[in-house]
């Protein structure tokens, strides 16, 4: 750019652009398009600073970028130090020699996207698919030929904002002597003498010329555990590592890290103490988890394949949640705060496991902290999606250095319970994606093993011993290896995980739906609240089928077929209003995707302790996905900002430690006690059906003794719907609801969930209710009493921007009065609150 700007680090031009007040919101309206220039253009960040100790002191200096995006040659005082071409990778760089008093720094970015052009046009060897992203989502070419956040340049739920900047904190670094450069901790149960230990890993450069050797104490006081260890560093790069047993007596003490809903998150202060020879003391403080993790892959009696699963602890841990993509393109406006907000939501529905999917970034070190903290399992991808990429020697040295400095900066958290290879790679070869002519795929094969197990696997495991890899999601597991890495279809339903997405049949009808070893990509879009989407629109765009509903949506055909699965069970709007029907149809599209999602979920919550025709035993459900990146139509559950979905208040009912699911097969319904808890349980299931057009039962069941399994989905009750229906007069199909829960004698119970008979657009005698609300404060939360003259389907409770998320929505309403908390994420009122209510039920819908 002609002009300068103060641009923060960490930061990107974009935002710099923003806080100065040159450009808009890069997400209002169609800011994405207008703003390409700023990508296609280079980019300068230059500074004046004065060295704030005194040089000649010290015996080595160096500036260190802990994150540059892009493509960037970087000079101090004129001289340059280096290039940069991978955003995952730090970057250090020896400046003893040229550091001043004063001294001029200077990033010179090169544009990523002529960068990418630049490399695929001078990659000569053979192609490397796919060229582009589809028209539709207005994006860059060539993303796979630069080591850089692959949905920067568009994908099915983004826009393309290919940044520019230092992303992460450069420091200069000053020492004598010797430097700690990594340092990591890794647990591990040794079962012959039952006893934990721990491995510590140090990585040091030593800039004397000879050997320093000195003392380390590594000290675990409420373990009662202390060891002092000599060592001894050669001159340049090494690493220690030191093996500490745990206090045999503490040992069998020392609280294990679970997931969340499992146990404790508990974590044992630790201090290592490096004393070498110089008299110069390094002082370490870590928090230490003790956990271990298994994947496994085991013949299953009476069915083809292998299991997948994992064991937390020697415990197997049914996955419970969803995707995560990047919470923003502008990576530095995710702050701690906007992290531990989706992540708490994800905890608060009761999910215990995240997959960082392989087209976002490696988060943050606080992304991780707060999952090791609140107990999210985290099936970590490496960074390549849905793409062919090349192999030559300078690309592979970048991935490496990129793999082995992910590896050790983030092997020490429990939350991290897999590596993956990549996002769909494998899935892309085999099932030819990019139409190469058998002839050539030869090659593809050989570059495909090249980076992700000649490279990226033999680093992890050199690296880090302590948990599973996998070369791809979706893989066949053990399966994929004995096929040389590639099985012919990674779709396979006895091996490994399944991706898996139908737009086109009824969501409703569970027989559609894989019954995998592990779904771990599965959903359906639906559009964020208007509260949402008004931020970044204006009054012409509030329609469904505007310019900017169609610029919004970047998955092909998208909204369309939102309509045509709206249309399979509801009413489609008809409201004369325009904003009104475009405030139904959000409604309609986040009621939809919230069934779709509950019907998918349960069917393979309910599979996980049966075989069926060979297939069954899922131990893994992760919706696809969690977060959005801006205001858009997609298929998360949080929208941009952190407001909740329909499907995220469903997750936290589907995802219940506790839960009574219904199906329907041949007539008959069939009703399984589905649990997470660790002990059997005697509950009472109750059955209570209602007809649409009264708040009185029409009968009740009561089933007592019904025993429901630890860790396991059992059938807990089975009835002709036709008996069922017969046993209470006046019942058809069309006339009546079932609800059903799970209730114990300890005040156990499971959320009342419900089976439609059929689809609510033929539903008869539901009546127009009136929905009301009181409001009232109770210390910091408030308490919404809700009331209706009739049964509600679908009641929504929107507080419009107001920040924070309520105790249940989307629910169907049966009784007269219902209570629901709203929890402040920041401070309101109840006049606010009553200002802003608006209550939906699918009757509201028109």
């Amino acid at each position: 750019g002609g002009s300068a700007a103060v641009a923060a680090v960490p930061g990107c031009v974009h935002t710099a652009l923003l806080c100065r007040g040159l450009i808009q919101d890069p997400y209002y309206r169609f800011n994405d398009v207008m703003y390409r220039w700023i990508s296609l253009d280079n980019w300068t960040y230059s500074r004046t600073f004065k060295t704030p100790f005194d040089v000649r002191k010290w015996q080595k200096v160096n500036l260190v970028f802990e994150g540059v995006d892009t493509v960037a040659q970087i000079l101090l005082n004129n001289v340059t130090l280096g290039r940069t071409d991978n955003m995952f990778n730090r970057y250090s760089f020896d400046i003893t020699s040229v550091i001043q008093e004063v001294n001029f720094v200077e990033v010179r970015f090169l544009s990523a996207v002529s960068y990418a052009a630049e490399q695929s046009r001078c990659h000569k060897a053979h192609s490397i698919p796919p060229a582009c992203p589809p028209p539709v989502q207005k994006g860059e070419c060539h993303v796979n030929f630069i080591r850089k956040e692959q949905c920067s340049f568009s994908w099915d739920w983004g826009p393309s904002f290919p940044t520019q900047g230092i992303w992460k904190d450069v420091r200069i670094e000053a020492y004598n002597h010797y430097h700690l450069i990594y340092f990591s901790l890794t647990p591990f149960f040794v079962k012959s003498a039952q006893q934990w230990c721990l491995e510590v890993e140090s990585i040091f450069d030593v800039v004397s010329s000879k050997p320093v050797s000195g003392l380390v104490t590594v000290n675990i006081p409420i373990l009662q555990t202390q060891q002092t260890f000599s060592v001894k560093l050669q001159p340049g790069e090494g690493s220690i590592v030191l093996l500490v047993n745990i206090n045999k007596v503490r040992s069998s003490a020392v609280e294990a890290w679970w997931p969340n809903g499992h146990g404790k998150q508990t974590g044992y202060n630790m201090t290592t103490t490096f004393m070498m020879e110089a008299a110069y003391q390094i002082e370490k403080f870590s928090k230490v988890y003790f956990r271990t993790v298994e994947l496994v892959q085991e013949p299953i009696p009476g069915s083809p394949g292998l299991s997948f699963y994992f064991r937390i602890n020697g415990r197997p841990i049914f996955i419970k949640g969803s995707n995560w993509i990047p919470a923003d393109s502008f990576q530095d406006r995710v702050t701690y705060d906007t992290l531990r907000l989706l992540l708490k939501s994800a905890a608060d529905a009761n999910m215990n496991a995240l997959r960082v999917w392989g087209g976002g970034v490696y988060e943050q070190d606080e992304f991780y902290d707060i999952c090791d903290e609140i107990g999210i399992m985290i099936w970590q991808d490496f960074m390549f999606a849905c793409a062919l990429y090349p192999t030559d020697r300078n690309y592979l040295e970048s991935v490496r250095a990129e793999v082995s400095h992910q590896v050790r900066r983030l092997k020490s958290h429990p939350s991290i319970i897999l590596w993956s290879g990549n996002n769909e790679n494998e899935a892309a070869l085999a099932s030819n994606w990019f139409s190469i002519p058998h002839a050539d795929k030869g090659v593809y094969i050989k570059d495909y093993v090249t980076l992700y197990v000649k490279n990226i696997r033999e680093i992890v495991l050199t690296e880090d011993k302590s948990r599973p890899f996998v070369a791809s999601s979706p893989t066949n597991g053990l399966e994929s290896v004995k096929e040389g890495w590639l099985s012919r279809d990674p779709y396979d339903t006895h091996y490994g995980d399944t991706h898996f997405y139908d737009y086109n049949s009824d969501c409703w009808n569970w027989t559609v739906y894989p019954k995998t070893r592990f779904a771990s990509e599965y959903g359906f879009q639906s559009w964020p609240s208007f509260s949402t989407i008004e931020k970044v629109s204006s009054p012409e765009d509030w329609s469904y089928t505007s310019n900017f509903s169609l610029h919004r949506q970047h998955h092909e055909g998208g909204n369309i077929q939102m309509l045509q699965e709206i249309g399979r069970h509801f009413k489609l709007p008809q409201s004369p209003d325009p904003v009104k029907q475009f405030k139904d149809m959000i409604y309609l599209t986040q009621v939809m995707q919230a069934q779709c999602v509950k019907t998918e979920t349960e069917f393979y919550r309910f599979s996980q302790s049966e075989i069926i025709n060979g297939e069954g035993h899922t131990m893994g459900a992760l919706y696809w996905q969690l977060n959005d990146i801006w205001q858009a139509p997609s298929w998360a559950s949080l929208e941009y900002g952190g407001k909740w979905k329909l499907l995220h208040y469903f997750a936290q009912n589907f995802f219940a430690p506790l839960l009574p699911v219904a199906y329907e097969d041949k007539g008959m319904l069939h009703i399984y006690g589905v649990s997470d808890l660790h002990v059997d349980h005697k509950l009472t299931l109750r059955v209570v059906v209602y007809a649409w057009s009264s708040l009185e039962p029409v009968c009740t069941l009561a089933t007592e003794g019904v025993t429901v399994k630890a860790q396991s989905a059992v059938p807990i009750y089975k009835e002709s719907i036709s008996d069922l229906l017969e046993r209470c007069r006046n019942c058809t199909r069309k006339s009546c609801v079932i609800t059903f829960c799970l209730v114990g004698k300890d005040g156990l119970r499971s959320p009342t969930n419900h089976y439609f008979l059929s689809s609510l657009k033929d539903v008869v005698g539901l009546e127009k209710t009136q929905l009301s609300a009181s409001i009232s404060q109770q210390d910091d939360i408030y308490v919404f009493v809700l009331e209706t003259t009739a049964i509600a389907p679908f009641v929504s409770l929107d507080v419009g921007s107001i920040k924070g998320r309520f105790s249940d929505n989307g629910f169907l309403m049966t009784e007269k009065k219902k209570m629901v908390v709203f929890y402040p994420w920041e401070p309101t009122s109840v006049e606010e609150l009553e200002s802003s209510l608006i209550l939906t039920s699918l009757l509201d819908v028109v």
